[in-house]
């Protein structure tokens, strides 16, 4: 992704957060990426390649924010991601996930869904690799998937409760 490419998507990614997918007009999504309409409409020619943009600069904002210096070793590893996302749902996410939301508010999108699909893979796979736990991405997507959909309601007691149950991963 381009620099300007780049900035855009963060500007985009931004609004949606605040404002979920339907709200923002077009203008709010040119003042929020910062540029002009024409240059917006050069980089992303439409909206659903604005939201496709934003959710890919949020995508790897996400991993980075939970997988950058991250040191391996089982319990350490799964309580310093789970310590991280929740991080995250605090200062990003305290509606719950913005690709949740894109593929709720466009479930017939199946580019959306893709997305949403990879997203998820991509953090069990990595978590798996580094606590190594291998074949155990199901149950470790189950989890975080669990902890950000519930941290809206429930805050640090899902994250407790994700602690509690990522050690059971461990011993299974």
């Amino acid at each position: 992704m381009s620099e300007q490419k780049s900035k855009i998507a963060a500007g985009l990614e931004r609004e949606f957060a605040a404002r979920g997918f339907a709200e923002p007009s077009v203008e709010d999504l040119r003042d929020a990426s910062g540029v002009s309409l024409r240059t917006l409409y050069k980089y992303l020619p439409s909206r659903d390649e604005m939201v496709y943009a934003a959710l890919e600069h949020r995508h790897h904002r996400y991993l980075a924010h939970i997988f950058d210096d991250l040191e391996q070793g089982q319990s350490e590893t799964l309580n310093t991601v789970i310590e991280r996302i929740a991080e995250w749902m605090k200062k990003e996410a305290s509606h719950g996930c913005l690709f949740h939301s894109a593929v709720a508010a466009a479930p017939a999108d199946d580019r959306l869904r893709n997305l949403l699909i990879r997203h998820k893979a991509e953090i069990a796979d990595k978590v798996s690799r580094i606590a190594n736990l291998p074949g155990k991405q199901t149950d470790i997507i189950l989890v975080l998937e669990g902890l950000t959909q519930s941290w809206p309601l429930q805050g640090q007691a899902a994250v407790d409760s994700a602690k509690r149950l990522c050690t059971s991963i461990g011993q299974n």
